[in-house]
């Protein structure tokens, strides 16, 4: 293709990435300065970031995120590494079936999740009935509610899949000659492992340690709902400074501290992949069954483990949602049809299903019109403009969903321009959904990207040179050999809009009717009562339910090369 050609293309998608770049100036870039503007206006930049820092509290929060974070990502890492390296590695019975359980976690919402530990092992929890109906006892034996460790347990549960998908695919594809030179030359298995698998495998380790890192050290739900009043990430933080003290300067500056950080960890990880990828000559390694003893005991224990893990706090949900005093029920379900007088509740539960669904579905329908003009851009060759856009498209991964509501309601509340009062955007219904979109549009991105990378461009021209046009090349040539990766875009982008809780949290305070599945479960357990709780339990269930739906979908249409 000649260079004019070359450059007429690229200006066509410029030119039909230019409505997702306005839109992402519009709902990303003016909130997050009117959230600047907000923290620094009246006292400026230094003097905010001084009464951050002087204030032994808000200190002990960001220690804390840190703290938990680093806690997090290490017992990630103790159990993520044996199960990846065991995947990648040996041949077993229910292998298949592990694989797909250790991906589910991903894609459940945190609240379904903080919820299903309560479940199992909280003072209401399935264990502690058991053992209380086992022993005679008459008060609770387990008391991990608001505690650390139901935290880092939640936090394992949700990130072992990084750890094992980024680990896996390593292991699965690297260049065995080095360690079966190092076994010729006599050295027994540990030091094999010590000193050649794992040196080779520290930069996708470290990678997926980051990434870890950064999912928890801004984890909100999961924190909100199983942790105490001295347990708060910075996130929460942010919401309550925000929300409940309404003192926005901290909110603001706490923001911009927490995106700073995940940035700068962004950054770090996408080097430490790059990494990754070059070292060796890759090659597809074959599974082989384990000989001695202690060998498959060792995969039977970490398979266990690894299965309880998951299994147990989805069951414990969904063996909650339908027992009613010891009686196998369906009233909690029927009662998600009611809303009760005088309740928290500001929609009716069936109400918030619908909310949940049709915004989902909107997203879903933005993310794609947005994220494919811009993937196909991403996709010519990168110049330095490119690649800023690369990485100021993927800044919704380093924001905190809280921090984008609480950008919302800072920028879009009524000004008077002209003599003219604009409408207060803050009570719009449609405001959630372009937040959602937001969010999944990195995930259209990055799983399409790598598709359109494998297309081959000669596809395209034989069309074009047997009289098709532009657009009927495409639509007969891309657009077929794309539906797989556009079908898994679509999925991600539906299940991060009906997952999400910051964002959705956040607008509802000034939307009441947006409220959304997740934001009803978190009301529901703000009320007292078993009725209450049964129907947090029944309608995480639903969302449960549809997530799976939506996870076996995405598995089905999943392009192996996305970047997830």
């Amino acid at each position: 293709m000649s260079n004019s050609n070359q450059r007429r293309i690229q200006w066509l998608y410029w030119l039909l990435a230019l409505p997702a770049l306005a839109f992402f100036m519009l709902f990303f870039g003016v909130p997050l300065w009117a959230i600047m503007q907000r923290a620094f206006a009246e006292k400026g930049l230094l003097v905010a970031i001084k009464s951050v820092v002087s204030n032994r509290s808000l200190l002990h929060v960001v220690a804390w995120s840190a703290w938990q974070a680093s806690l997090s990502t290490f017992f990630t890492l103790l159990l993520g590494v044996p199960t990846a390296y065991i995947l990648a590695h040996y041949r077993f019975p229910g292998r298949a079936l592990i694989r797909s359980l250790i991906a589910v976690p991903f894609v459940l919402p945190t609240v379904v999740v903080a919820l299903a530990f309560r479940a199992l092992l909280g003072e209401r929890g399935l264990v502690n009935r058991w053992l209380m109906a086992w022993f005679e006892l008459t008060h609770a034996p387990l008391e991990l509610e608001q505690s650390l460790g139901m935290i880092l347990l939640a936090h394992v549960f949700f990130n072992l899949t990084v750890v094992v998908r980024l680990l896996s695919a390593y292991w699965s594809n690297h260049d065995p000659r080095l360690e079966a030179s190092a076994n010729v030359l006599g050295a027994p298995r540990w030091r094999v492992w010590l000193e050649v698998t794992l040196p080779l495998a520290m930069p996708a380790l470290l990678a997926a340690a980051l990434l870890v890192f950064t999912f928890t050290f801004s984890a909100f739900g999961t924190v909100l709902l199983l942790g105490s009043s001295q347990q708060r990430t910075i996130e929460v933080e942010i919401y309550d400074q925000a929300i409940r003290q309404f003192n926005l300067p901290v909110a603001a500056t706490l923001s911009l501290l927490q995106m700073l950080t995940s940035l700068g960890l962004t950054l770090a990880y996408t080097r430490l992949v790059r990494r990754s990828s070059v070292a060796q000559e890759a090659q597809q390694l074959p599974l082989r069954r384990a000989q001695r003893w202690l060998t498959r005991l060792a995969i039977g224990l970490v398979m266990l483990l690894v299965g309880s893990l998951i299994v147990l706090p989805l069951g414990s949900l969904l063996l909650g949602a339908l027992r009613l005093d010891g009686q196998w029920s369906l009233e909690y379900f029927r009662m998600l049809g009611i809303n009760q007088r005088g309740s928290y509740a500001y929609v009716p539960p069936t109400q918030a299903m619908l909310n949940s669904l049709r915004y989902a579905g909107i997203t879903t329908v933005l993310a794609l019109a947005f994220g494919l003009p811009c993937a196909y851009l991403l996709d010519q060759p990168q110049g330095r403009l490119t690649k800023l856009l690369d990485g100021v498209l993927m800044l919704p991964l380093g924001t905190s969903a809280v921090t984008i509501g609480l950008g919302y309601i800072i920028a879009f509340r009524s000004y008077e321009l002209w003599g003219w009062e604009t409408p207060d955007l803050r009570r719009w219904s449609g405001l959630l959904p372009l937040a959602h979109t937001l969010l999944a549009l990195p995930f259209v991105i990055r799983t399409m990207l790598p598709a359109l990378r494998r297309l081959n461009p000669r596809l395209r021209e034989a069309a074009r040179m047997l009289g098709a046009k532009s657009w009927q090349a495409w639509r007969e040539v891309d657009l077929g050999l794309l539906l797989p990766s556009i079908m898994a875009s679509a999925l991600f982008a539906f299940t991060v809009s009906l997952g999400d809780f910051g964002a959705a949290l956040v607008v509802s305070v000034t939307s009441p009717d947006t409220a959304t599945m997740p934001v009803m479960i978190f009301r529901f357990l703000g009320q007292p009562g078993a009725s209450n709780y049964g129907q947090a339990l029944a309608m995480s269930s639903l969302l449960m339910l549809v997530t799976f739906v939506s996870f076996g979908l995405l598995e089905r249409f999943r392009d192996q090369g996305s970047e997830w």
